[in-house]
């Protein structure tokens, strides 16, 4: 693994790149991004196609999802200027909690949970995590941010933030998620029927 190397012309996504594919059968996702967080460039270069769509939005808090959404969600907030709230998996927080149950994208039945102080009425949040492939663990964090009054951004409405990922597949959970939200994503639309395929 090259960290120093950076292309001369850095497209859009030209990170992607970076991403490692599969090596160890069914039961992992079929790309590890983890690679790309490694790269200085990459992850800069990353952070600020996640982020543009947003320019000049009111954000007042990123939340990350367990686990690796922390990574890119922490990385948001810091460049954005604003706290990080982090959305766990259930158990893990010692603090009164709101939990919401959902199916994974390998169909596993879970539950995640937030803590109950740290969102009030009206508070617009940018949810970020690593991918979104079925929506489903999206869709339940958008769930838990709402119904303790947080702002998600919805297209119908001038609602200013949203959801960022490296990749929103065009499943039908990332379709019902970007209907209804303000989203962004790192995958070029010449490369997106790809990734949507896991090729």
């Amino acid at each position: 693994m090259d960290l120093c190397h950076v292309p001369a012309t850095r497209e859009k996504g030209w990170y992607l790149a970076l991403m490692a594919p599969n090596v160890k059968g069914p039961n992992y996702a079929w790309l590890d991004p983890s690679r790309l967080y490694c790269h200085p460039q990459g992850l800069q270069d990353c952070m600020a196609d996640l982020l543009q769509p947003f320019q000049g939005d009111p954000i007042d808090m990123v939340a990350g999802i367990d686990a690796m959404g922390f990574i890119l969600g922490a990385a948001a907030a810091a460049v954005l200027r604003k706290g990080f709230l982090a959305i766990r998996k259930a158990g893990h927080l010692c603090v009164q909690t709101l939990a919401q149950p959902y199916t994974d994208y390998s169909g596993r039945e879970k539950v995640m949970e937030v803590r109950t102080d740290a969102i009030s009425p009206g508070l617009r949040i940018l949810l970020v995590d690593q991918w979104v492939e079925t929506g489903g663990t999206m869709r339940a964090a958008i769930q838990l941010v709402e119904q303790l009054g947080g702002v998600v951004a919805a297209s119908p409405r001038p609602c200013p933030t949203g959801v960022a990922a490296i990749c929103i597949e065009d499943s039908e959970g990332g379709r019902w998620i970007r209907e209804r939200y303000k989203c962004a994503h790192c995958v070029p639309a010449g490369l997106q029927p790809r990734f949507d395929r896991h090729q």
